[in-house]
């Protein structure tokens, strides 16, 4: 039986959790039923080196340049296709919003199924980078087969935007809970990480505006003076680190907040701490989250895209709090206060991360590519 093969396009494989899922779902899919290329815009990242020796891999540009967003709005989406993706593929997946969308938008062949993936609940501004217009937008979307969000939230964000209906479903992100789970017994060597008998909280994300990263030192800050004791670490690097930093020194509390920079294994972090705080202005589906599920971690996250989906409407896995820099203090503080809710959201995390295996997650994917792909060649049989 030929293999089917499948083009994904996104962005690069830097240290993002949209790069970071997309390896895990392509490592993990059946090789004997898929060939599998990667290809990047740009040929950068950390992940590049999580490829599979079975992914093909390509990229376009070798380096990241200025204004290339723009440069990919210069050329219709045809004949960027026509340009940068030689081969003929079965599906055709955008796996990032923005410029991966607009060029896979251009596939000329009718019996390629287009796939685009959405990882982020956006606002119109955001949700038009890369897009001459929103109308450009809509129209480029109405040639995909399928749109595939991470969460409800992004569909429902997308479908209000576009208006467009029915093209549409949820896939949640692939983590290789198993992986995740032995690497998270690897020994921590790293010296400003503290064990001992205080509690430690955690957040592993870039560190960028979006992140709310700066909200939760000034909820850190604001708690330390009641006299709290507790540290924070930070697993991620990012262009606002300098100006937290400077907050953190101003304020004397850098001993307790402290940023570890980015590894490759933040899970042995994660499963010794005993709180992920998630502060963040916005997320699609957090990586980060899920992972911290799978070590048995407990969550206190602001109200963002997916969490309801991830711990239940009415807090049943985790904390949800209103996203706002006193909701971050009222569930960090609340939970500070009652130890055995900790306690029982520890439990509940380790019942909630079985949900998300690797097995399941990739399974609906291929599920979802082998059913869509049956529909195209009925109807080109017609």
């Amino acid at each position: 039986m030929n293999k089917i093969k499948i083009l994904f396009l996104i962005h690069d494989l830097m240290h993002g959790g949209a790069e970071k899922v997309l390896l895990n779902l392509v490592n993990n899919m059946d090789q004997q039923r898929y060939d599998i290329t990667v290809m990047t815009l740009f040929d950068v990242g950390i992940n590049k080196q999580f490829v599979a020796p079975q992914i093909h891999y390509k990229s376009v540009f070798s380096k990241l340049f200025r204004g290339n967003r723009f440069y990919f709005q210069m050329k219709s989406p045809e004949k960027l296709y026509k340009k940068y993706i030689q081969d003929e593929y079965d599906i055709v997946v955008a796996y990032l919003e923005g410029s991966c969308t607009r060029i896979i938008a251009g596939c000329p062949n009718d019996n390629t199924v287009k796939i685009a993936w959405r990882h982020f609940a956006e606002n119109e501004k955001e949700f038009l980078q890369g897009y001459r217009s929103l109308d450009e937008a809509k129209e480029v979307y109405k040639t995909y087969d399928k749109v595939v969000g991470v969460s409800q939230t992004v569909i429902d964000t997308f479908e209000n935007l576009t208006g467009l209906k029915g093209i549409s479903t949820v896939k949640y992100n692939t983590n290789e809970t198993e992986k995740i789970k032995t690497l998270a017994k690897e020994e921590v060597t790293h010296p400003k990480f503290i064990v001992d008998d205080t509690l430690s909280f955690c957040w592993v994300s870039k560190v960028r505006p979006r992140k709310g990263i700066m909200r939760l030192a000034e909820v850190h800050n604001r708690l330390q003076k009641e006299g709290y004791q507790y540290r924070i670490y930070i697993l991620g690097e990012g262009e606002e680190q300098e100006s937290i930093q400077r907050y953190l020194q101003e304020h004397h509390i850098e001993d307790s907040f402290v940023f570890l920079g980015y590894d490759t294994n933040p899970y042995k972090y994660v499963a010794r701490c005993d709180l992920m705080v998630c502060p963040s202005f916005e997320e699609g589906f957090s990586t980060s989250c899920t992972e911290a599920l799978v070590v048995g971690t407990p969550i206190v996250t602001t109200l963002c895209s997916g969490m309801k989906e991830m711990l239940g409407e009415h807090n049943e896995y985790g904390l949800i709090v209103e996203n706002s820099t006193q909701g971050i203090y009222d569930g960090m503080k609340q939970l500070l206060d009652h130890p055995d809710l900790l306690e029982h959201y520890t439990k509940q995390a380790k019942e909630r991360g079985k949900y998300f295996s690797m097995e399941r997650t990739v399974d609906e994917v291929q599920d979802m590519f082998e059913g869509l792909l049956k529909e195209k060649r009925n109807e080109g049989s017609l």
